[in-house]
């Protein structure tokens, strides 16, 4: 097993340049997504590991081995794809075992490896049954059992679960994270769906404009986002984002919403950075988190006024949108089993240490606490 290294890799058609000199580094065994909205270049990214996009600049490795150049089936990757890439006339079996019979592998290496990975994956039961005679989850695993049938040191994985629906995609979620701990193959994985990239990476890559905007850990970089994109992106629903600037308050720094200078304007407490207390006067964009809201003794001076719009009830939780200071805000709250005290929420609290605060010009987020170990990349 091998790890892959990116150094600079940029992608041209042309004359448009659609991936900005990436540097990336994927540690052996790890599983590693790249998330984005369409268009951001992730899954060229991922073709360019792969093979089937030619590299315009940059240097790609594998192992320890530059792949520049080698052919697709000579780099020991295999590829998942979004549309399963079946073969109609076979069955489960000859499926899994195309790749091996292509190598010229032997009979009974090729019936014993089927074996094994059809129990891996749930299929032994499937595997007289044709394309056509499966669910679209037992088509995709199919998929990914030709994959691992090949033993390669890296998974590539493009989009696999988008045509499934929701049910369905939740349960091979689960199968893809049982699966890679139990084989420890290094992993690249790209989706569009933030949900899919926080519950199945050990780092998640978030790529805007064929740029990486922020690389770490799924907490890493819902706590601490380096960015306005990354806040927007990362969380479901996402950061509220409010403009505001900065005032000096009598226990330290505030964000004034609206216009500073108007009578009754709402103020919101900011972390005590050193950063910030320098800042005074500064245009920003407060983030704040709907779950981070405090809805308890929302009467008490220093609560934020709150216009109520709706409630969206969701079981267990709701999501309560409105407006402050005239800007689409949404808190998300507990039930407990009654909505009816929501609908007479027009206040709130947030405490200053889960607040973020973003520079309104650059987007780049002002200060990170004290220990945090996300690696954010510039967008120059």
């Amino acid at each position: 097993m091998s790890g892959v290294r990116l150094e600079k890799l940029v992608k041209r058609y042309g004359d448009v340049q659609v991936v900005h000199g990436v540097d990336l580094e994927v540690a052996e065994k790890e599983f590693v997504v790249l998330v984005g909205p369409s268009g951001c270049g992730k899954s060229t990214t991922l073709r360019m590991i792969a093979g089937l996009e030619e590299i315009s600049d940059g240097t790609l490795s594998i192992g320890e081995r530059k792949v520049n150049d080698v052919a697709p089936k000579d780099r020991d990757v295999a590829m998942v794809f979004q549309n399963y890439a079946l073969y109609p006339h076979l069955d489960v079996a000859e499926n899994i075992a195309f790749g091996l019979r292509i190598r010229r592998v032997a009979k009974d290496e090729i019936k014993r490896s089927v074996t094994e990975v059809a129990g891996i994956l749930g299929l032994t039961d499937y595997l007289e049954r044709k394309p056509a005679d499966l669910s679209g989850g037992q088509r995709q695993r199919v998929a990914m059992g030709r994959a691992i049938v090949r033993h390669p040191a890296v998974f590539l994985f493009d989009e696999p679960l988008s045509n499934l629906d929701a049910q369905l995609r939740t349960q091979m979620r689960a199968e893809i994270k049982r699966l890679h701990a139990r084989l420890g193959v290094t992993s690249v994985y790209v989706t569009h769906d933030q949900v899919e990239a926080m519950t199945l990476a050990d780092r998640i890559v978030i790529m805007c404009d064929g740029r990486i905007e922020q690389v770490g850990t799924p907490m890493e970089l819902f706590m601490n986002p380096a960015n306005l994109f990354v806040a927007g992106f990362i969380g479901s629903p996402p950061m509220n984002q409010i403009k505001a600037t900065i005032v000096a308050g009598a226990n330290g720094p505030e964000a004034a919403l609206g216009d500073p200078d108007a009578n009754g304007v709402a103020h919101i407490p900011l972390p005590a950075a050193e950063g910030l207390h320098a800042a005074t006067g500064q245009s920003i964009v407060l983030g704040i988190r709907p779950e981070d809201v405090l809805l308890q003794g929302s009467g008490e001076p220093g609560s934020v006024p709150f216009d109520l719009d709706l409630v969206e009830p969701l079981g267990s939780e709701a999501l309560i949108h409105g407006r402050v200071s005239g800007e689409p805000f949404v808190i998300k709250a507990d039930t407990y089993g009654d909505i009816s005290h929501l609908n007479e929420i027009n206040r709130f609290h947030v405490d200053a240490s889960r607040v973020k605060v973003f520079d309104a010009a650059s987007g780049a987020a002002l200060y990170q606490p004290e220990g945090a170990r996300e690696r954010a990349r510039g967008r120059a």
